[in-house]
This record gives C-alpha cells, sequence and structure tokens, in this order.
C-alpha cells in the first residue's frame, strides 16, 4: 500500500490557526458509514447521534509546556530542546536544535540558570537522552520557563495555555494535545450525559509520532514511535458491560482508539504501545469515533481510513476542502459511526 494513497490538496488558508470560540462551535461532518452520506453539522450538536446507553470515551493527558529555548554553556548560542518522554524525574527523551552542534556531553542553559540539561546520549532518528539539574522541583521551573509546543503549521501565538488543553485534562505528560477532545465544553459533557451516555477516560501522553512524517514509499515499511498508555480497570469493564448491553464504544480522537485497540490486542491495561493501524485492521473494541482532520500522509489519516473506507475518507476530506472546513489541531472535527 502506497503512502501517496494517503494524499490530498489542501489549501494553506485552511490550516487553523486559532480554535474556535466557544469550543463547541466548530464545525463537526458527520460520515455515516453504512449509508455513505455526510451531513455538515456544529459540534455542540453532536449529542443527537448518541443514544443512551453508549459509552464516550476521552483521554485525560496533559499537554506539558515542552518547548525548552536556551543557551548552549561556553559558547552562547541558541539551543532548543523539545521533551518527549520522561524516564526518570530528571531524565528525559527529547528533541534538540540544532542536534549536530549538540553532541554527548555539551550543556544548554535556561531561564539564566534556573535550568541546566546536559545531553546523555544519541538515540535514532535525531533523539536525545538529556539529563536536567535544578533546586527547584523540576516541573514547576518548566511551568514557568517551558511553552507550549504547538505544532510547526501553527503560526499564530497562543494567547491562552488551556486552550491547548482539554476542558477534562488532568495527568501532565503530553507533548501535543490529543485534539478531538478540545471541542468539548463542561456544559456539553453534562448534556451529553443527561441523554443517558456515560464516560469513561484512558491516558495515552502524545509523544513523537505525532511530530514524525512518514518518509516511506509504502505504508508498511513505516516504524510507528511507542508512546505510555494506562487504561484503569473501571474503564476496561465499563467497555465490555456497554458492549454486552449492546451500547456503543465512542472514542474521543485516534489517542483514544490506539489505547483501546492495544488493550484488545494485549489484555495489559497499561504499558507502551506502537501499534500501527492502517486499512485492514480489523477493530476490535471501538465503535464510532470522533476526530480532527489529518495532515495528508500521515498515520492518523491511514487509522481513520482503516475505521471507514479510504475512499469514503478522502471523499469525504474533499467535501470538507470545498466547504472550507478548518483542518489539524485548532481545526473543526469529523464523527464517523
Amino acid at each position: 500500500m502506497l503512502v501517496e494513497d494517503f494524499d490530498y490538496h489542501l489549501p494553506e488558508h485552511l490550516i487553523a490557526q486559532k480554535a474556535a470560540e466557544p469550543r463547541d462551535s466548530s464545525r463537526l461532518l458527520v460520515l455515516n458509514r453504512e449509508t455513505a452520506t455526510l451531513e455538515d453539522r456544529i459540534f455542540r450538536d453532536i449529542v443527537e447521534y448518541f443514544n443512551p446507553g453508549d459509552l464516550l470515551v476521552l483521554n485525560d493527558t496533559r499537554v506539558i509546556p515542552a518547548r525548552l529555548l536556551g543557551e548552549k554553556k561556553g559558547t552562547g548560542g541558541k539551543a532548543e530542546v523539545l521533551l518527549l518522554r520522561q524516564k526518570e524525574s530528571l531524565l528525559w527523551e527529547a528533541l534538540v536544535r540544532p542536534g549536530a552542534r549538540l553532541k554527548e556531553g555539551a550543556q544548554i542553559v535556561f531561564g539564566g540558570g534556573l535550568l541546566e540539561a546536559k545531553i546523555e546520549k544519541h538515540l535514532e532518528e535525531g533523539l536525545r537522552i538529556v539529563r536536567f539539574k535544578c533546586d527547584r522541583p523540576f516541573m514547576e521551573v518548566l511551568d514557568e520557563l517551558g511553552k507550549m509546543p504547538l505544532p510547526p503549521y501553527i503560526q499564530a501565538e497562543l494567547e491562552d495555555r488551556e486552550r491547548y488543553q482539554t476542558v477534562y485534562s488532568k495527568n501532565p505528560g503530553s507533548a501535543a494535545a490529543p485534539t478531538a477532545g478540545l471541542h468539548f465544553t463542561e456544559e456539553l459533557l453534562q448534556k451529553i450525559a443527561a441523554k443517558g451516555v456515560k464516560k469513561a477516560f484512558v491516558t495515552l501522553h502524545v509523544g513523537l509520532g505525532t511530530f514524525r512524517p512518514v518518509s516511506e514509499e509504502t505504508v508498511e515499511e513505516h516504524k510507528m514511535h511507542s508512546e505510555m498508555y494506562q487504561v484503569p480497570e473501571a474503564t476496561w469493564e465499563l467497555i465490555q458491560k456497554t458492549k454486552e448491553a449492546g451500547g456503543r464504544v465512542i472514542a474521543v480522537g485516534t489517542t483514544v482508539v490506539r489505547t483501546l485497540e492495544s488493550v484488545g490486542r494485549t489484555g495489559k491495561l497499561f504499558g507502551e504501545t506502537d501499534i500501527f493501524i492502517y486499512p485492514g485492521f480489523q477493530f476490535q473494541v471501538v465503535d464510532s469515533m470522533i476526530t480532527n482532520f489529518h495532515l495528508p500522509k500521515s498515520t492518523l489519516l491511514m487509522l481513520v481510513s482503516a475505521f471507514a473506507d479510504r475512499g469514503m475518507i478522502l471523499k469525504a476530506y474533499e467535501h470538507a476542502v470545498r466547504e472550507e472546513y478548518r483542518f489539524f489541531s485548532f481545526g473543526d472535527a469529523m464523527l464517523i459511526i
């Protein structure tokens, strides 16, 4: 299967630079897989598509201000560190720039010495193991010095950090937001609950996979980076009960899809997953999905193409471009039923 098969044309002005206000005023494209039909709605209308007895599963990860801007010790040259995964309290897997100049042993200073970092090891694909040193609790210093790691296609300045968090975010650790969840407000979640729809949470900390384009020619050659996940026992039990009672498991975002389908295959409620979902994949857990519009030739576009027919998804994207939906992280949403 060629990566090229997942390409589509996207005019640049359709890449959303700011989130919709209020959150649930974003647009919603509803794709019905059975009838192969599309409906143009507003996100807050989504409650109409839920049934009593359905289960909404959300990712409660919280984005950390993972972008650190500093100076190389000794030369004063600019240096940037993007934190991706915590290995120990002060040891992180990270991307660094400029990679060529930051070799093993290089030291970086942030905030005039509030925080220091040392490159301990080179890993594959430009990754580094970085050890930090500070006198105060690390997360406290990070909150003070770090910037939110917005995707490179968002040029606008983020005025409010909370706008790149879901309203239910709780567990810090992500290098990017689970963006399908950004459309929910507390009020909308209450309306959904009032309809008899239960909700449950999982945690998947979004990592490098979000930033990495697919560089191979064929889909099968691509290797996914692993991400940490955790599914509470109560959530998994609720999923089983929902299915037994004939309800649907509705995943909010591709991170939830990957988490639930990983558990469906391995039976492990926590750990690391590098599951790669593309057409031909047999879904075991997820019945319906809420998702944003994804980058051309991305693994996330491949995932939604596995859930619905690839041709159907590309037609939906053509429709979204024609109707000027807003794309990517701060963009509009799709509901696939």
